[in-house]
């Protein structure tokens, strides 16, 4: 059976002005499958993390058509957008953003209280399941700025997957990590897809670690030249 794409972009062209013409991305188009792990590859300056933004839905300056789930979301409005964004996708970045104020439950728990789909006790009992696949689960009641830098991450990524978002987006998500760290993560990715057949799609500059990703989309120059 084939499986119903999550993600498709065609023909998308990115252009800044400053103050003379410059287009950034050219022509791109691909589609990405529930279940799959891509990856997105590239030189420093290539397109990669504009067009990421691009797919997240928080930039809206281009040309092009983006379908999430099979839906237009071209044009759409700010609040469909932002509806979109939590509903469906989750995002890790290179900087966990982790609110430092806040334990390390209440950070998993933010996407699902703006959310506002379930109450405080359900969406807690939920960040708890995210943060024991982990294995951080006894670090819940901490502040955020008692982890390491890999505990940080972990826990960026259960925050991520609180609303169960239909794709996973990274942008650099293990380039701030050292080694040992950047595997972990790396392992957790691969878990997500293969164990809870999550969707991922990961900017990375790391090949070892687009290697080990189920298809690599290569960028030169604002145009992918392989995938």
């Amino acid at each position: 059976m084939k499986e119903k794409p999550v993600l498709e972009a065609r023909n998308i062209n990115k252009f800044f002005y400053n103050p003379v013409e410059t287009q950034v991305l050219k022509d791109i188009t691909f589609t990405i499958n529930r279940g799959e792990f891509v990856s997105i590859m590239g030189k420093s300056g290539c397109g990669k993390s504009t067009l990421l933004y691009i797919l997240s839905t928080m930039d809206t300056s281009y040309q092009g058509r983006l379908l999430i789930d099979e839906s237009p979301v071209t044009g759409r409005s700010q609040s469909f957008l932002s509806r979109i964004r939590n509903e469906k996708i989750g995002f890790v970045f290179q900087f966990h953003y982790l609110l430092a104020e806040f334990s390390v439950l209440e950070n998993v728990m933010i996407p699902g209280l703006k959310l506002g789909k379930m109450g405080r006790k359900e969406l807690e009992f939920k960040a708890m399941e995210k943060l024991r696949i982990f294995g951080m689960e006894d670090h819940a009641l901490k502040k955020a700025n008692q982890l390491s830098g890999g505990q940080k991450q972990r826990v960026a990524i259960a925050r991520a997957l609180i609303n169960d978002p239909l794709i996973i987006m990274g942008d650099e998500p293990s380039g701030n990590l050292d080694k040992k760290n950047s595997d972990i993560v790396f392992g957790i990715f691969k878990d997500l897809a293969t164990t809870f057949h999550q969707t991922l799609l990961i900017v990375t500059h790391d090949p070892e670690f687009a290697e080990g990703t189920d298809r690599i989309i290569e960028m030169e120059d604002g145009r992918i030249i392989s995938q």
